[in-house]
């Protein structure tokens, strides 16, 4: 199993979304999170006064996945939130040692 962590761009997140159910994703997490990469924040204009904003808002989304899909789903990821510019995001995939429905007990994939 693997662990899909994806940190996109907010308005690209109904894209995302719409592309990962198309190739049967049944579950995602998202959450409203804030960082900055290479890019290092964006300054902007305020009533004339130049500020600094050095965190920019993004959107993280998390998918466990059986291992074979998770090159599908980052492929996916990626097609449906690369604009070009910087900023678009990145994607992790790490190792998922175990997973377990709590409803039903179900471990592994089947828990999935």
């Amino acid at each position: 199993m693997k662990y899909i962590v994806a940190i996109i761009q907010p308005g690209r997140l109904t894209a995302v979304h719409e592309a990962l159910v198309g190739i049967g994703i049944e579950g995602l997490t998202t959450s409203e999170v804030q960082g900055y990469g290479r890019q290092k924040g964006k300054s902007e204009m305020y009533r004339g006064a130049e500020y600094t904003v050095h965190f920019l808002p993004k959107v993280k989304i998390e998918i466990a996945v059986d291992a074979k899909m998770a090159d599908k789903v980052v492929e996916t990821i990626k097609a449906a939130s690369e604009s070009g510019k910087i900023g678009d995001g990145k994607i992790f995939t790490l190792d998922l040692e175990a997973a377990t429905r709590i409803r039903t007990g179900e471990t592994g994939a089947d828990a999935l």
